[in-house]
């Protein structure tokens, strides 16, 4: 074969591999208004980034009559790219090869992007389309999702991965987003689910749709297991550009600073009037937020989820930083199972790729009551408490109203290595709450009372001006200083200068027993 021949034969198989399962179920997805695997990298990468290894590559297996069924690069595509000139590896599932289904040798390019990506320090970004394992392959293609897991596992706190759910997601296929640091999902065609419908009506005789069983706000509102929606599939790929902003490439290195044009030494005076004289009337914890951080942006993740508390990112000074902060606005900013469980798992996402981690409380304590106790609030909130002991990253609290009790302890005190604990003046920081205090102290005396809600008032009123503010924390040095709230930008970026090169160490060890 000659030279021009061979380089046309390169030409003809480039080409086939990119046509996927074939013109008709590529009309069918875009009908379904999903894109084709090609496609989403085109919207995800920057333009003329994208470099595929392994468009040669078939299945192997012969079951079934699968070796007349065979496509270049099988039903995944693989390789490498840039967003915003920062490396990433990419695999986008092609649900038009055989439904996206996972053979062996798709489950091996998978594999070896991720190991790439390990040796180079890079983040990996999977784009699932799939119906889940390939039924005709047996064994050997869930010995494939095995060895996905697997790395997912020892690439977890070391390079971020990021599962955007673009098709279906079943069965097996569920474990490798679930163990991925972020999971993005594309209302109305999106799910996620270990067992189908199908399966559910057969052994519960219960009527579900998928959407209604896994979909994405099911997801993002239910069981937390989705951190972001998008409307769109291009919304959601724009959602990946934005979040990878915000992270290193690895464990080893910082997040990349992005300079603004937001004065670092504003000072916001809304602030000093923005906590209600009333102290049980709430107010928008994510407006308090919006006015301290560069730009008022704040990039919150899983928003519909435990919305007692918010976790996010945002930037003070250019730099990224996460930020947990109790919601006065729902369930009076209370901690709870899913709240506690929330932002432990984001408080650990930051630490473990060096994102200083900022703390607005105001906080009544724990939710009370028999489904919490039942469904194991003390497990969820010591988790919590473990990921803010456990964090090494710099650690800025700013108490703007209540911290009552246990929460007062979890919420980054100073005790659980705190590097700059700050309080506005409007805080109140006690065992607990003014009312229930004087009910315990002062019982003998309200039960002899002629008017015992009026004696009540009184005594509460007395507890709060003697005990209910932030001096004697700050009198024992539990808090480093008292300011005024329209200070608090400028004295966050401060502080994030100076903490920039801390060093905490935690006891060597293989690994911590959390309270899983």
């Amino acid at each position: 074969m000659a030279k021009n021949q061979k380089i046309e034969l390169l030409h003809q198989k480039r080409a086939e591999s990119r046509a996927g399962g074939g013109e008709e179920r590529i009309k069918r997805q875009h009908a379904a208004k999903r894109n084709t695997a090609y496609e989403r990298l085109e919207i995800l990468l920057d333009p003329g980034s994208f470099h595929e290894i392994d468009a040669f590559v078939e299945h192997r297996s012969s079951n079934f009559g699968l070796d007349k069924q065979k496509f270049l690069g099988d039903s995944v595509v693989t390789g490498w790219g840039t967003i915003d000139g920062r490396l990433v590896y990419v695999y986008s599932q092609d649900f038009t090869v055989l439904g996206g289904s996972l053979s062996e040798a798709h489950a091996a390019k998978i594999c070896k992007i991720m190991d790439m990506a390990m040796r180079t320090g890079a983040p990996v970004i999977g784009l699932n389309d799939s119906g889940g394992a390939r039924i005709q392959e047996g064994v050997e293609s869930l010995a494939g999702y095995a060895e996905i897991f697997l790395r997912n596992t020892l690439a977890s706190g070391v390079i971020p991965q990021i599962s955007v759910i673009m098709g279906p997601c079943a069965g097996g296929a569920v474990y490798s987003p679930a163990l991925t640091d972020y999971v993005i999902m594309v209302r109305d065609t999106s799910y996620m689910f270990i067992t189908g419908p199908n399966v559910v009506k057969q052994v519960l005789n219960e009527d579900i749709t998928s959407d209604e069983l896994g979909g994405a706000d099911i997801h993002a509102t239910k069981s937390g297991v989705c951190h972001l929606v998008g409307d769109d599939e291009t919304q959601a790929l724009m959602m990946v550009r934005e979040l990878l902003g915000f992270l290193p490439q690895n464990n080893m290195e910082d997040a990349p600073v992005e300079p603004s044009t937001d004065d670092p030494l504003r000072e916001e005076e809304s602030l000093n009037s923005i906590i209600p004289d009333n102290p049980n009337k709430p107010y928008d914890m994510k407006e308090v937020i919006e006015k301290i951080v560069d730009d008022g942006y704040f990039f919150e993740i899983q928003p519909d989820y435990a919305a007692n508390i918010v976790v996010g990112f945002a930037r003070l000074g250019g730099q990224s930083v996460g930020i947990v902060a109790n919601q006065p606005m729902v369930l009076a900013g209370v901690l709870d199972i899913k709240a506690s469980e929330k932002a432990a798992r984001f408080i650990r996402t930051c630490d473990a790729f060096n994102i200083p981690i900022i703390t607005f409380v105001d906080v009544p304590g724990y939710l009370p009551g028999s489904d919490q106790e039942h469904g194991g609030v003390i497990r969820s909130g010591a988790k919590l408490l473990y990921a803010y002991c456990e964090a090494t990253v710099p650690k800025l609290t700013v108490t703007t109203r209540k911290s009552y009790g246990g929460a007062y302890c979890v919420m980054s005190s100073k005790h659980i290595r705190g590097d700059l604990n700050l309080a506005w003046p409007t805080a109140e920081i006690a065992v607990m709450g003014p009312e229930g205090a004087v009910e315990i102290i002062n019982r003998r005396e309200l039960a002899e009372a002629a008017d015992p809600v009026a004696k009540k008032a009184e005594l509460a009123a007395e507890y709060r001006e003697k005990f209910a503010h932030p001096y004697i924390a700050a009198a024992r040095g539990f808090l480093d200083d008292v300011i005024e709230p329209k200070e608090t930008r400028p004295r966050l970026i401060n502080a994030l200068q100076v903490f920039q090169n801390k060093r905490d160490e935690n006891p060597p060890k293989k690994h911590g027993n959390m309270p899983l």
